[in-house]
């Protein structure tokens, strides 16, 4: 009997999704509302993210304009912003909250590199998880005779192309996001 890896190939999938939304959490200098997604605001007594109380649009290269629904919600998207401690600077007008990106330091861009590098050792160590959560669960299934010697053995070498083909695909990820930051 041959191992199913769809679970694997399932959770390799999520792990690529969460590794490409913190990529996108991190700005490069250019202005993109992506980064605003993880940014929660108080709105009538619950936290919610700011594109749910407000439209928000590139002005240009630098700039984002977030125009909210209700008025009165201006000070705490501002806050929420500040709060957040994502190098970014506010200044509301009458339009609404004008976000601006600063113009990327030598020393800044360096430290964003660690942080694409951080993120992605948190991925690899997901899959590593995984493919011991998969390893065990093949061990197992020889043990019970569910499968048999040489199966476990072609389980492992077809576990270990998977795991091999998801590192690729984030190590791309990461090249990408740091020739992003860096240029």
């Amino acid at each position: 009997m041959k191992y199913d890896f769809t679970q694997f190939k399932n959770e390799a999938a999520k792990i690529k999704e969460w590794l490409g939304k913190e990529y996108l959490s991190l700005h490069t200098g250019r202005a993109t509302p992506a980064v605003l997604d993880r940014v929660q605001v108080e709105s009538y007594g619950t936290k919610t993210s700011i594109s749910h109380v407000a439209a928000i649009s590139t002005e240009d290269a630098r700039s984002l304009l977030i125009s909210p629904w209700d008025k009165g919600v201006i000070k705490e998207i501002e806050r929420a912003i500040q709060m957040a401690n994502i190098g970014l600077s506010t200044s509301v007008s009458e339009s609404g909250i004008r976000v601006s990106f600063p113009e990327l330091t030598t020393e800044r861009r360096m430290t964003l590199v660690k942080v694409v590098k951080d993120k992605l050792e948190d991925a690899r160590i997901s899959v590593r998880k995984e493919r011991e959560r998969v390893w065990e669960d093949i061990q197992k299934k020889e043990k019970e005779g569910e499968m048999s010697e040489d199966d476990k053995f072609q389980g492992k070498e077809e576990l270990q192309k998977h795991v091999d083909e998801t590192n690729r695909a984030l190590e791309e990820m990461a090249k990408r996001k740091e020739a992003d930051v860096m240029h």
